[in-house]
């Protein structure tokens, strides 16, 4: 068996290489450069057409040829010439580069698919490179011949289960069919929910966003179901798996399940919106995403939390965005008492106003908030709409401010101060201390 499967090989080898030597070997490749030069230009002039940007597709890519479109224009216009120059001469060329690029194409789909359906995750750069080899592993045993006696051999070794006869090739066979059909099924996923988010802010963003992890939920579950068809499994016997995960999740799950609940209560009444400055357990920032399981939140200092649905549903959450964009916020002014206070306010008003992310309307205040121990408590209040963009910029911007305009007239900002009061004196004959009363009239 194995010397009649080398002379096969060898046979077909040595034809092959004869081909390879025939001078039509040059119409097949001009062929192959028309088809190049070709798929190029119809992948640029669509690209174009539509005015996409350099952002992550499928198709596209971020540059021509990045993308899925370019090796499946490629592949369908060397179907084409296949087909056209076949008629002519005997193919050489042609039985390597089909393989080829059906392999580039299956290669290009998963990769692209992974990226945009799961942007930034670790663990799809390992998943493209097991899909590369194994593409490029199928290739060469095709051009070679060994696929269909290697399928052959698998397809030999069977068992049973249950009522039905289950082979290693046909295992392999559901696996792909199953990953194919998980592949498609991200990827109208990614494109709807593209569609969704395009162009979409503050609450229509939280509804489309509900939407897009729903469909996307829903894209995969029948994904799922089809692949478990074409592996051969009995989706009978998933009533009884239902049964157990309605258990796990009544048990084990119920946390999961109650996170999973709350995002789509989040998205749904819309009480936290992505975009709303909100303080959650003491923390402060910007919801940046709202996941099934979890809101992300990101704070003006850049730390981000994560911070389950559940929590946002069932304690106490302060949403700073929800009825009012606007958020007011102040600075305190202390200056000695003997200064003119009209005056005083007149300028830390000015002052308040010299940042552009301060609001005119309503315009900043200026209070006498306090007498305090070493002088007068000025409250300057102000208004703003970006607080995501950080606090401690802007209120040193107007504490500067405030410190040259109260020192250009001449207005003191007073010390902390301290005042000893001395009782009595030492005697000279007993040389005893005196004693001593200490106040203090400052922190």
């Amino acid at each position: 068996m194995a010397g009649d499967v080398n002379a096969l090989l060898l046979n077909d080898f040595g034809s092959w290489l004869a081909a390879f030597l025939q001078p039509t070997v040059l119409i097949e490749l001009g062929a192959i450069a028309a088809c190049v030069a070709l798929a190029w230009g119809l992948a640029a002039l669509l690209r174009r057409s539509l005015h996409l940007s350099d952002a992550p597709s499928i198709l596209f890519g971020r540059k021509l040829f990045d993308g899925a479109l370019f090796p499946l224009f490629l592949l369908a216009l060397g179907y084409a010439a296949r087909t056209a120059v076949m008629q002519w001469v005997p193919l050489a060329v042609f039985k390597v580069a089909i393989p080829v690029l059906v392999s580039l194409v299956i290669i290009r789909i998963g990769a692209k698919v992974l990226q945009v359906a799961f942007p930034g995750a670790a663990w799809v750069r390992p998943i493209e490179r097991t899909i590369s080899w194994l593409a490029w592993l199928a290739m060469v045993l095709w051009v070679t011949g060994l696929l269909p006696l290697i399928l052959r051999e698998l397809d030999e070794i069977q068992w049973k289960v249950g009522g039905s006869i289950l082979s290693v090739r046909t295992m392999i066979e559901g696996a792909l069919t199953a990953g194919a059909v998980l592949l498609v099924a991200l990827w109208v996923s990614s494109a709807i929910e593209a569609r969704l988010l395009r162009s979409a802010t503050g609450s229509g963003l939280s509804v489309r966003k509900a939407l897009s992890n729903a469909t996307r939920a829903l894209l995969l579950f029948l994904g799922l179901i089809m692949a478990l068809s074409a592996v051969g499994i009995d989706l009978t016997a998933l009533s009884v798996l239902g049964g157990a995960i309605g258990v796990g999740i009544g048990f084990g799950l119920q946390k999961l399940a109650a996170n999973y609940v709350s995002g789509f209560v989040i998205l749904a009444e819309r009480s936290v919106r992505i975009g709303d400055n909100v303080k959650v357990d003491g923390f402060e920032g910007r919801v940046t995403d709202i996941t099934g399981r979890y809101t992300l939140i990101r704070s003006g200092v850049g730390r981000e939390s994560i911070v389950p649905n559940e929590m946002l549903i069932t304690s106490r959450v302060e949403n700073f965005s929800l009825a009012d964009p606007r958020v007011w916020h102040s600075t305190v002014v202390s200056v000695a008492y003997d200064s003119d206070v009209e005056l005083v306010m007149r300028l830390l008003g000015e002052a308040a106003r010299v940042s552009p992310r301060v609001l005119a309307d309503p315009p900043p205040s200026v209070s006498l908030s306090a007498f305090g121990a070493d002088g007068l408590e000025f409250t300057v209040g102000f208004w703003i709409t970006d607080p995501e963009n950080g606090l401690l910029g802007l209120r040193s911007e107007i504490n500067l401010a405030i410190l040259t305009a109260l020192r250009e007239h001449g207005i003191d900002i007073p010390f902390p101060q301290r005042v000893l009061h001395v009782t009595g004196a030492p005697s000279p004959l007993t040389g005893s201390r005196p004693v001593a009363d200490a106040t203090s009239s400052g922190a």
